[in-house]
């Protein structure tokens, strides 16, 4: 008669697999993915250089998608980017430097969405 041996190390390990698996097969499916956020993209026009102030952005734009440092100075990227393997890819960003007074001292708006 054989004997049935549980050993949870293998079931965890069969676990991680079927998940990973499994999110990689939903992936495939949709064909398509999602990163950063959507943001008011016509509001841009308003950025003046020199004047709008970081807190002006913010009530504009909301929360950047990701913040940094770049030659010293803080940066705020608001991002909506869309991968799909059955449909066009849409990317739109925009980059903005603020002064150490927190004074926009430039910006950089990007996108592949084909005017309307």
């Amino acid at each position: 008669m054989k004997t049935f041996v549980f050993c949870p190390a293998f079931s965890l390990k069969l676990l991680r697999k079927n998940f990973c698996s499994t999110v990689f097969m939903l992936f495939i499916v949709s064909g398509c993915a999602s990163v950063g956020h959507q943001f008011p993209a016509s509001q841009v026009p308003t950025i003046r250089i020199g004047e709008t102030t970081q807190n002006d952005i913010y009530t504009t734009f909301g929360s950047p998608y990701r913040t940094g440092i770049d030659n010293g100075m803080k940066t705020w990227t608001y991002g909506d980017y869309e991968y799909g393997l059955f449909k066009e890819s849409n990317a739109e960003d925009l980059v903005i430097k603020f002064d150490k007074r927190g004074i926009v001292s430039s910006f950089t708006y990007n996108t592949t969405k084909r005017a309307k």
